[in-house]
């Protein structure tokens, strides 16, 4: 089994800054990409930004210039610094692996999701 264990979200005014971490764990083979999605009431869950293992990376473009994914390969974790940040960005921010996992020694390729972090920027 493989699991992904987020944290940093909460409540910020409009204008601010948060942190999100997401560190996977488990029957790890190889992660390929490691990123972030965004739930808002009402509306379909969204990428946010994507990071390959090689360094490529993909933002939705309500994001980009505000927001950076990075990551520690070593450490299997991905981050999301967000800055500048606006009361439309207020979601459940999910954290994504993509690669290929190991169970009772047998190799297949998947994704994971996290629980979930709620992010709410308000005055």
């Amino acid at each position: 089994q493989v699991q992904l264990v987020e944290s940093g979200g909460g409540l910020v005014q409009p204008g601010g800054s948060l942190r999100l971490s997401c560190e996977a764990s488990g029957s790890i083979f190889r992660i390929e990409t490691m990123g972030w999605y965004r739930l808002a009431p009402g509306k379909q869950r969204d990428l946010v930004a994507t990071l390959t293992v090689r360094g490529s990376t993909n933002y939705a473009d309500s994001v980009k210039g505000r927001f950076t994914i990075s990551r520690d390969n070593a450490k299997n974790t991905v981050y999301l610094q967000m800055n500048s940040l606006k009361p439309e960005d207020t979601a459940v921010y999910y954290c994504n692996a993509r690669g290929i996992w190991i169970n009772s020694g047998i190799y297949y390729g998947g994704d994971y999701w996290g629980q979930g972090t709620q992010v709410t920027v308000s005055s």
